[in-house]
C-alpha cells in the first residue's frame, strides 16, 4: 500500500472525476489519501470529500497565498475544527516569499498561529516553504524553543539547510513528483540524504506529475511514480519504499487509521 500524504480533491480538475480518480488510485495500490486545506472558508467542501470515503482524510489551514484573505483566522478557530475525526493535520500552511501574494509580516503572523494549533492538538503542521529559507528556520527554531510540535515539510523543494533543520527537530519530509524531474538534483540529493524512517510521498495533485506523466493533471494514484523513483534512488524494491513511507505516515499522522 501506498499513501498520498498531499492532494487536493477539491480541485476541479479532480472533482469533475472523482470516481475515475478513486479508481485509478485503487489500481495503483494507493491505500489512504490526504486532502488538503488552503483556505478555511473551503473547510466544509474538503471535509465533505473526506466523509465520503473511509480512506481520505483532510487537514485544515491557511495557505501563506491567501493569507491577506482570512487574516484573522485564530488558533482557536483551527483547534476548534481539527477536532473533527477526520482532521489530522494543520496546513497546509507557511511561508512563500517566491510569488509574495500576501505581505510577509503577515504569512508569517498566521503561520505562527498554525504552529500553535500543531502544538495545541499534537496533529502535524503541514508546512509549505518556498523561497524563504532561511526565515523558515528561524520561525522553527524559534516555535520549537516554545514546545515540542510535530511537522512535514511537504512537496520539498528548497535546500539542504533547511531539510537539516526540520530533521534536527524532528520533522518529516515530504518528497513530489519532482523528484522524477530532469533538473531536480538539488532536491534528489536531499531525497537520497533524508533518513528512511524521515520520508514521506505525495502527488500535491493537480500540480506537478511525475514522469511519466509530465503535461497532465497529477493525480493521487501517480505517487507510485515518485516512491518508484525514490525506490531506485535508494537501492530498494519499489514494495520496500511502499511499506517504508506508509509506516513512516501513520507514525506521523497518528489520526489517520490504516484501511484493510
Amino acid at each position: 500500500m501506498l499513501v498520498d500524504s498531499h492532494c487536493h480533491l477539491d480541485f476541479p480538475s479532480l472533482q469533475a472525476d472523482m470516481d475515475g480518480v478513486m479508481a485509478r488510485a485503487a489500481d495503483a495500490g494507493i491505500g489512504t489519501m490526504v486532502t488538503i486545506c488552503t483556505r478555511v472558508d473551503d473547510f466544509p467542501t474538503i471535509l465533505g470529500i473526506a466523509e465520503a470515503y473511509d480512506h481520505v482524510y483532510c487537514s485544515v489551514g491557511l495557505h501563506p497565498h491567501d493569507a491577506d484573505q482570512e487574516p484573522d483566522l485564530s488558533t482557536a478557530q483551527l483547534v476548534d475544527l481539527a477536532g473533527h475525526d477526520k482532521v489530522v493535520g494543520i496546513g497546509e500552511t507557511g511561508l512563500d516569499f517566491h510569488y509574495d501574494q500576501s505581505p510577509r509580516e503577515l504569512q508569517a503572523t498566521l503561520f505562527r498561529r498554525h504552529i500553535a494549533a500543531a502544538r495545541e492538538t499534537g496533529l502535524p503542521l503541514i508546512v509549505h516553504s518556498r523561497a524563504a529559507d532561511d526565515e523558515m528556520i528561524a520561525i522553527l527554531r524559534d516555535e520549537a524553543d516554545k514546545g515540542a510540535f510535530p511537522g512535514v515539510l511537504h512537496c520539498f523543494s528548497s535546500g539542504p539547510e533547511l531539510a537539516r533543520a526540520a530533521l534536527d527537530l524532528n520533522f518529516y519530509i515530504s518528497f513530489s513528483g519532482i523528484v522524477t524531474f530532469k533538473k531536480a538534483d538539488e532536491v534528489r540529493a536531499v531525497a537520497a540524504e533524508t533518513p528512511l524512517d524521515r520520508l514521506l510521498v505525495e502527488t500535491d495533485a493537480p500540480y506537478l506529475a511525475p514522469v511519466p506523466h509530465r503535461g497532465k493533471d497529477n493525480e493521487p494514484a501517480f505517487v507510485a511514480n515518485t516512491a518508484a523513483k525514490l525506490a531506485e534512488m535508494r537501492g530498494m524494491t519499489a514494495a520496500e519504499m511502499a511499506g517504508q513511507t506508509t509506516d513512516n505516515f501513520f507514525r506521523l499522522f497518528t489520526k489517520a487509521q490504516r484501511v484493510t
